[in-house]
């Protein structure tokens, strides 16, 4: 059988998980989420053979904010308002120079901070998309769901997330927008399925972006951790 993908799609699958389907599909997320979303509870998780699996598809959006953020220089921000009593502490113990210990730790911040932050937010998100579905999904029709939500979120929210990363007024803005993304991507995606009531709707998306936002604190408080012992024993 002949080959008919293009090189440039195989070449975009094997580094970020992207080819043609994926690109159909996070097209059709940005135009019409609630159908896509149904085809993917309706015909199984790749639609009835139309869309990209929702978690291969979230795998390689992951990516692709992966390389933005070692592009804009890594997690280290995270340790900018660390007390200095304790890094001084940390520091001893580690033997290193305040450089060499945060460049260690920025190190494996950058690494998880991605994945485990997406691990988080899946966790938070899937009991409240299963309370609120009008169908008994269980917990694998549920993850697929909660998946396909993030994939959603996720799609607009990659043009931003070039300044999204740091703790610049700049950045804060975007973070704010990206949390006003992921209610409007719920409010689009999940009429008839979440909620029937437009205004219940928001109400919904404003409690799901609650349960994230807390998820993403506990999320960032492992990946300081992870970053700081990591830094204490690599050599």
């Amino acid at each position: 059988m002949v080959n008919a993908r293009k090189p440039s799609e195989e070449l975009a699958d094997d580094v970020l998980g992207f080819g043609g389907r994926e690109v159909a599909t996070a097209k059709d997320l940005l135009l019409r989420p609630a159908d896509v979303l149904q085809a993917w509870m309706a015909a199984g998780p790749e639609g009835g053979g139309v869309y990209a699996r929702p978690l291969r598809l979230y795998l390689g959006l992951n990516a692709i904010l992966m390389l933005i953020l070692f592009l804009q220089g890594g997690a280290g921000f995270l340790l900018n308002d660390f007390p200095p009593e304790m890094m001084a502490s940390l520091l001893q113990r580690s033997g290193k120079s305040l450089d060499a210990f945060i460049a260690d730790a920025d190190g494996w911040m950058t690494l998880v901070m991605v994945p485990l932050l997406s691990l988080f937010y899946a966790l938070a998100a899937a009991p409240l998309l299963r309370l609120w579905d009008k169908e008994d999904l269980g917990w694998r029709r549920g993850f697929r769901a909660t998946f396909g939500w993030l994939c959603a979120w996720t799609v607009p929210m990659l043009p931003l997330a070039w300044w999204g990363f740091g703790r610049e007024p700049v950045a804060a803005l975007i973070s704010a927008a990206i949390i006003l993304l992921g209610v409007i991507t719920f409010v689009r995606m999940g009429q008839g399925r979440w909620f029937v009531s437009r205004f219940v709707g928001v109400l919904r998306a404003i409690a799901l972006m609650l349960a994230v936002q807390l998820a993403a604190a506990l999320g960032g408080m492992m990946i300081v951790g992870i970053g700081l012992i990591g830094a204490l024993v690599t050599p």
